[in-house]
């Protein structure tokens, strides 16, 4: 079945928005009472993920980033055992305050809240990662539970610009194939995994120079031919590769497809064939 990429536009409506954001300044207060002793409900967070990107299409979960002392890195990185295990533990009690009926939980890089509406967050804690020349290029270093614990690294900011860019000079194609492909997971592939910055970083790439027509012009592509690029794209670019992998927009940072790679090729072959 072929299923064609169309305008989407905000899927997202204003009243569940609204909610969003009263919850994240709550949050984001909360951090900021523990870490920076500040009762400020907009400094040293932002919104990450695909709602970061601006390619979420329901708002089930939302990933935060909230950013912590330096002081607080050096504590948990010397602190014997696994310290990054500590700093969620110390993160999730400084939310739980601030949600005491909800569900808080630790649970490997992030601290999780399910609220009883179905919307759940995930709170990244994460540090900046300065040079040894004392710089910092937007690259923030957060706690990875596993094994042992170790540091992990990511550069939100930069990935949600070149998206933002790219959807620009696409007039808004990149957006709309990107929340095109999370409803084509979502109702009809709903049992695999398929990640979201796998389906940003796959789209913002394979669509090219594509882009919307503006009013009054007229395209010259036949229907269908954009969608059969981005298969064409997948089945000689990740799918013929010895290893799976691909990098996010902006930051260039290795993206993990192998639990992911199924999926995308279900949906974009549905859309495609």
């Amino acid at each position: 079945m072929s299923l064609p990429v169309s305008k989407r536009g905000e899927v997202i409506s204003r009243d569940t928005r609204s909610t969003v954001s009263t919850r994240y300044r709550t949050v984001t207060r909360a951090i900021n009472r523990e870490f920076w002793n500040s009762q400020s409900e907009t400094q040293n967070s932002m919104y990450v993920g695909s709602y970061g990107r601006g390619t979420a299409i329901s708002t089930s979960d939302l990933d935060i980033l909230v950013e912590l002392p330096q002081n607080e890195y050096n504590r948990f990185d010397y602190a014997r055992g696994n310290g990054q295990s500590r700093l969620l533990q110390s993160v999730r009690s400084a939310i739980q305050i601030a949600y005491p009926r909800s569900e808080v939980r630790a649970d490997g890089q992030i601290v999780k809240i399910a609220f009883s509406d179905g919307i759940r967050f995930e709170i990244l804690p994460a540090f900046r990662s300065i040079s040894v020349f004392g710089q910092w290029d937007g690259t923030y270093i957060y706690p990875d539970t596993n094994m042992g614990g170790n540091w992990r690294s990511t550069n939100p900011k930069a990935e949600q610009d070149a998206m933002k860019q790219k959807n620009i000079s696409s007039n808004g194609l990149l957006y709309d194939t990107c929340k095109h492909l999370r409803s084509v997971r979502d109702n009809y592939f709903s049992s695999y995994h398929l990640s979201g910055i796998v389906i940003d970083s796959f789209v913002y790439t394979a669509m090219g120079n594509w882009r919307w027509t503006t009013n009054g012009e007229s395209s010259s592509a036949a229907t269908g031919e954009y969608e059969r690029v981005l298969l064409n794209y997948l089945t000689q670019n990740i799918l013929s590769w010895p290893y799976n992998s691909m990098t996010a927009p902006g930051s260039g940072q290795i993206v993990e497809v192998s639990n992911s790679i199924v999926c995308l090729k279900k949906v974009v072959s549905y859309i495609a064939e």
